[in-house]
């Protein structure tokens, strides 16, 4: 009797167990994580020339199809270093939401070409050559539909994957040293790109983030999409769940020493602070530079990151050590609407003067206003909110102000 009941208990123990297995195997593997399709690449060919790099264009098909014609065929731009030894390092770079150039990318790419760096620029799905007709940069980008969200996120990826399998058939590129950064938008698709696909060696964002629900329920640059979302019924919970499987944090791992480079703004209300926090502390090697600006203010200081984030990337392709800089200048500028019992309501724009410390809501700012300057010295309340009090000559007054940091 005993063997008899010992026996059932085996027989059912294995049935479990295949059970969990047959479960296992039936779950899908997510899209992102499917590389894509082996393709045969073109021939490049030569576009232009400097003393700093010979720039290459190449083109080839998405590995996803959508119905947009444009959308479905992607350009690389290839700045290769005129003075290099043996095959460069290579970088690909990534452009802000709705960019309608890559300026910003080719200063970059030629900061990287004098350290013998090469680079590749690569838009995103539906901006720059991939715009479909009759819209704008970006437009279909970001949409108040998830599906279409993570559809949009894993055509970045896998274009983002083949970019890489086209480095790999160039002599004139080390396909053993690649690194990958971005700005906003392209730092966020840069954060997943680099936690899915392990060829990258180092990572830097500029000004993103992760933890897509919370920037598309916090972000000031969202703010139609959110309110479509919300009378479609979804609420930011329901929006994590959807774009799980797109998500940087889903697949970021701390044990991952691959090195890693954040730029973040202490005032940034596009991706807000707590996500670029989420983002550093889901890298397992991270180096943060945190800029005293809002998400547009570190353009006041274009010339020192770019050289900042170039330093990061030619020295970890290189495998030499890399140190962030604890901080550097960026002024804080405010854009407010100041209430004063005795004037009124009426405009400023200024500079903060200081700060008590990183953490803390005291701070001093001196504005001009249409009634002349004004010292402020006040507290955050909460939602670019304040109260304190404004010195003009001869006159002390309580005040709130409303402000946002550029």
């Amino acid at each position: 009797m005993l063997n008899v009941i010992q026996a059932a208990k085996l027989f059912i123990i294995f049935l479990l167990c295949g059970l969990a297995g047959w479960a296992a195997a039936s779950q899908e593997t997510p899209e992102v994580l499917v590389p894509p399709p082996a393709i045969e690449f073109d021939r490049w060919r030569s576009v232009r020339e400097t003393e700093s790099w010979e720039k290459y264009q190449v083109t080839f098909p998405s590995a996803m199809v959508t119905p947009y014609e444009e959308n479905n065929s992607v350009r690389l731009d290839c700045f290769v270093p005129t003075q290099r030894v043996g095959r460069a390092p290579v970088v690909i770079l990534l452009h802000f939401w709705g960019a309608t150039d890559q300026a910003l990318e080719e200063e970059m790419a030629t900061e990287l070409a004098r350290k013998g760096i090469a680079s590749i620029l690569m838009p995103l799905p539906y901006h720059l050559s991939r715009t479909p007709k009759g819209t704008r940069s970006g437009e279909l980008a970001i949409v108040a539909d998830p599906g279409q969200l993570r559809k949009t996120l894993v055509q970045s990826v896998w274009d983002l994957r083949r970019a890489v399998d086209f480095i790999s058939t160039k002599s004139e590129l080390d396909p053993n040293a690649i690194g990958l950064t971005g700005t906003s938008l392209g730092a966020i698709v840069s954060s997943l790109g680099f936690a899915v696909e392990p060829r990258f060696k180092c990572g830097a964002f500029m000004l993103g983030g992760a933890d897509l629900a919370a920037i598309m329920w916090n972000s000031s640059r969202v703010g139609v999409q959110r309110e479509q979302l919300r009378a479609k019924g979804f609420t930011e919970e329901i929006m994590r769940e959807q774009l799980r499987d797109v998500e940087p944090l889903t697949y970021l791992r701390k044990d991952d020493l691959r090195p890693s480079y954040l730029i973040s703004a202490r005032h940034d209300n596009v991706v807000p602070k707590i996500s670029s926090q989420r983002l550093r502390d889901a890298l397992g090697n991270v180096q943060e530079l945190t800029l005293e600006t809002g998400h547009y203010g570190g353009f006041l200081v274009r010339e020192q990151l770019l050289k900042s984030v170039a330093n990061f990337l030619t020295s970890t392709l290189r495998g030499q050590q890399f140190n962030a800089p604890s901080a550097f200048y960026s002024p804080t500028i405010r854009f407010a609407l100041i209430l004063e019992p005795t004037v009124g309501l009426q405009v400023g724009a200024g500079l903060d003067l200081w700060r008590l410390n990183e953490t803390s809501d005291a701070f001093a700012a001196g504005f001009l206003t249409p009634r002349g300057l004004r010292g402020y010295f006040g507290f955050q309340l909460g939602g670019g909110v304040s109260m304190g009090i404004t010195l003009a000559p001869q006159r002390v007054n309580p005040a709130m102000v409303w402000s946002t940091v550029f």
